[in-house]
């Protein structure tokens, strides 16, 4: 016996409202897996670059020969292949997904849970710059100690031994802090080494990604709507606030507004992200210091001047530009697959 369609009608209401209401569990998980999926994606198709940007910012002895030409990237590259093969270009890398996947899925959450109560029936670039800040401080705060982590895998070179993250965790754990012995000092806290630079630099780099995107996005939709759209995807179709769903990007176009926005945000933000990976491994150079913030900044100005703050930026250019636009994109394109906008 077939249902009746009033009865149909009512249960596809129903599951429409679900997946689009984002404040249901519904709407969040899925926001959720979209985001951990996109940011996992993401960092693999970069990880040989991350690997070698780690090793400039941190001024890895043994890599600050290729630091600050174009060609470095591939003459470090080359290096790492030859010493530890294709393992090593992804070292730590296994660190890095299990860092990314909350990551994202919390980024990813926080900006549609934060966006949808600053912008609950119209979006704007300002807020989408606030939204951004907040849902990445959040992300941060979460996950903070995986990256440390995966940092200090990263930065290992040496080939005569593996180190585990076992072992790894309790080296940084009875790291001493001798800098803080006027304050009261929990070896937990070795494992927030460089936050603040990271709260710092998370806050221009998310915002302006967010907005920036916000920004480019809405062009192609309006300026450049009949060469970078596809209308067909949103035919019939609505968003959370009940509304016609906007037309999504056709790839190409959402590949370049993300690895723009990328590049922008990269740009404003990474003097702060030199010092938190200074911060991150001197715990590996000095097992006895704690080194803070201020401290960092002198002794990159003293060594390398106003360049040592943008080392290593040609390959986070490299870097950031395609991880962007392709988590930009899959985050989006998973959206759609999920029927959530």
């Amino acid at each position: 016996m077939s249902t009746p369609p009033i009865i149909q009608e009512a249960d596809a209401l129903r599951t429409k409202r679900r997946y689009h209401n984002k404040r249901s569990l519904c709407y969040i998980f899925r926001s959720g897996v979209a985001g951990g999926v996109a940011g996992c994606v993401a960092k693999t198709i970069i990880a040989p670059l991350d690997r070698v940007k780690i090793l400039f910012q941190s001024s890895n002895p043994h890599f600050q020969r290729y630091a600050g030409t174009w060609m470095g990237v591939f003459q470090a590259s080359k290096e790492i292949y030859t010493i530890n093969g294709v393992r090593g270009l992804f070292q730590g890398h296994s660190a890095t997904l299990l860092r990314i996947l909350p990551y994202a899925a919390i980024k990813f959450v926080a900006f549609e849970q934060i966006r949808h109560i600053l912008m609950p029936t119209k979006d704007t670039a300002f807020r989408h710059l606030m939204s951004g800040s907040l849902a990445g401080i959040a992300s941060v705060l979460c996950t903070y100690p995986l990256e440390l982590i995966r940092v200090r895998l990263a930065f290992e070179v040496r080939n005569d031994s593996r180190i585990g993250y076992i072992s790894l965790c309790k080296q940084i754990y009875n790291e001493s802090a001798a800098s803080h012995r006027k304050f009261i000092h929990l070896p937990i806290m070795n494992f927030y080494r460089g936050l603040n630079p990271t709260i710092m630099g998370m806050i221009p780099y998310a915002g302006v990604s967010f907005f920036t995107h916000y920004l480019l996005t809405e062009i192609c939709r309006t300026e450049l709507k009949d060469l970078t759209t596809k209308p067909s995807l949103a035919v019939g179709k609505l968003d959370s606030r009940g509304q016609n769903m906007k037309a999504p990007l056709k790839t190409w176009a959402e590949l370049t507004v993300g690895g723009l926005s990328g590049a922008i945000a990269q740009t404003i933000s990474y003097p702060l992200e030199v010092i938190r990976r200074r911060m991150q491994v001197y715990g590996a150079l000095d097992p006895t210091s704690y080194v803070g913030f201020w401290q960092t900044v002198r002794t990159i100005w003293v060594t390398n001047g106003f360049k040592g703050f943008f080392i290593g930026l040609s390959i986070g250019y490299l870097k950031v530009t395609p991880m962007v636009a392709v988590s930009f994109t899959v985050y989006h394109r998973m959206k759609l697959w999920l029927n959530i906008d």
